[in-house]
């Protein structure tokens, strides 16, 4: 059993993730901003604290995150003015890194996007480039923090039923992926070591998540 904590916990993914957590017996802590959602994130099993990460310095977070085990970046701006954009999905996700060290937790998941990087491609004048380019940033931050991460690059979010099969490694473009997949491979790899390191872009597919990242494991070793 492992105590693991979502930042951004009212997500549709991170409802998902700390329900499939809570059912294997881990012990959930869900950040969340708004308090009025509170009753849905306890329904999951989690530990309901409302945190609002946009505005905690990184030693209140490292308050928030210490005893965990693991920590789950799944919060995001949403959409709105570029300046919020950069405030949450680049700052706040920096200083959540930042504040896991502090609070002496090495692994690390974050839920980006298929695509994301320096070369996303997204031009300025796109409404979809703050975020582009924020994800960008806080990926190449964590990927050079000392952490044990792993970034999760999954493609179209869509509220289709999970399917408990996906597709990856090499080659893959992105098409689309339930967000309730997106919860069971984060699931999954916070319980493989393997891929500590690895960038996974997926979509949904014909292979079960649990053979899937076992494969990927195969690939890189």
């Amino acid at each position: 059993m492992s105590r693991i904590a979502i930042i951004g916990g009212h997500g549709k993914v991170a409802l998902h993730l700390a329900r499939d957590l809570s059912a294997n017996g881990h012990q959930v802590t869900s950040l969340f901003r708004n308090p009025d959602h509170t009753a849905d994130v306890e329904a999951t099993g989690a530990t309901a604290v409302v945190a609002d990460v946009e505005n905690l310095s990184t030693d209140e977070i490292a308050q928030k995150l210490a005893g965990q085990d693991a920590v789950v970046w799944s919060a995001g701006a949403g959409g709105g003015t570029a300046e919020r954009t950069y405030a949450v999905d680049r700052d706040a996700a920096i200083r959540s890194m930042d504040a896991a060290k502090a609070a002496g937790v090495s692994r690390y998941v974050m839920v980006s996007y298929f695509g994301a990087g320096p070369d996303h491609g997204v031009p300025e004048d796109d409404g979809f480039y703050a975020y582009a380019d924020a994800k960008a940033a806080a990926d190449e931050y964590l990927r050079g923090s000392g952490l044990d991460w792993t970034i999760l690059g999954p493609s179209a979010l869509t509220l289709d039923p999970g399917t408990g099969k996906i597709e990856t490694g090499p080659g893959v473009e992105g098409t689309q992926v339930s967000r309730e997949d997106v919860a069971l491979v984060a699931a999954a790899v916070l319980d493989r070591p393997a891929t500590i390191g690895q960038t996974i872009e997926f979509n949904n597919g014909s292979v079960p998540v649990d053979a899937a990242l076992d494969a990927l494991k195969e690939q890189n070793s």
